[in-house]
């Protein structure tokens, strides 16, 4: 989408900035880097038990480090390109764990994958908004509140604009970066973000401010909501 431009440090400019590894592994560093605390994030909000379904999980690195502090989740991450997905189940197999599905062919910005993978008690999607068409996060979360189980939790991860603003020069040179590339693209604001999830029936929990001048979204679908 936008491969010819260099990456915010924390941001990858696409979902294929990633390095080799070993094997099949690939190497994200910005996942390396955010993955503490997301880690703590999830641990605060995730339920403890039951599926949780990760969309568009890149390298593998964070469903590995998820499935690991939080082992009475059966996790399946998923990917659209098959090298990803090859990397999630390297590292999946690397964990040792038996609570990590093998990564599963979704299109998280298409309709229809949530009818293949509902009941879902947590979704976690993280650095993907940018990258993507209003249109198509908005089919994304239609999806996602279709997906998810009475009562389960959407955690949204990334990088945002505020009020409409972007708070830092480095946010300022990757967004234009990205829409340079594609007009379509680039940041979402906060608000915009939160009207997505309203028009879904679903519930903000909170917003919460991460490191590298990220934002973290939690929503949940309430219990007995038919949608």
């Amino acid at each position: 989408m936008a491969e010819n431009h260099p990456a915010h440090p924390d941001h990858p400019v696409t979902r294929d900035f990633a390095q080799g590894a070993e094997g099949d592994r690939l190497f994200a560093p910005a996942a390396a880097r955010n993955s503490e605390p997301i880690g703590d994030l999830m641990q605060a909000v995730a339920p403890t038990h039951g599926r949780a379904l990760e969309l568009a999980s890149g390298t593998g690195q964070h469903v590995a480090m998820l499935a690991r502090l939080m082992p009475g989740l059966s996790w399946q991450p998923s990917e659209i390109d098959p090298a990803r997905r090859r990397s999630i189940d390297a590292y999946a197999a690397d964990t040792g764990l038996g609570n990590i599905r093998r990564a599963a062919q979704i299109d998280a910005v298409t309709h229809g994958w949530a009818t293949r993978h509902g009941l879902q008690d947590l979704i976690f999607l993280s650095n993907l908004l940018h990258l993507i068409s209003r249109s198509e996060a908005d089919t994304l979360i239609e999806e996602v509140a279709h997906a998810l189980a009475p009562g389960g939790i959407f955690v949204l991860y990334g990088p945002f604009k505020r009020a409409g603003e972007l708070t830092s020069e480095g946010d300022a040179r990757f967004h234009a970066q990205l829409v340079a590339a594609d007009p379509r693209t680039g940041y979402k604001d906060d608000f915009d973000v939160i009207e997505m999830l309203h028009a879904n029936w679903l519930e903000l929990d909170r917003v919460v401010e991460m490191p590298a001048n990220n934002l973290a979204f939690v929503a949940r679908r309430p219990n007995g909501m038919a949608l």
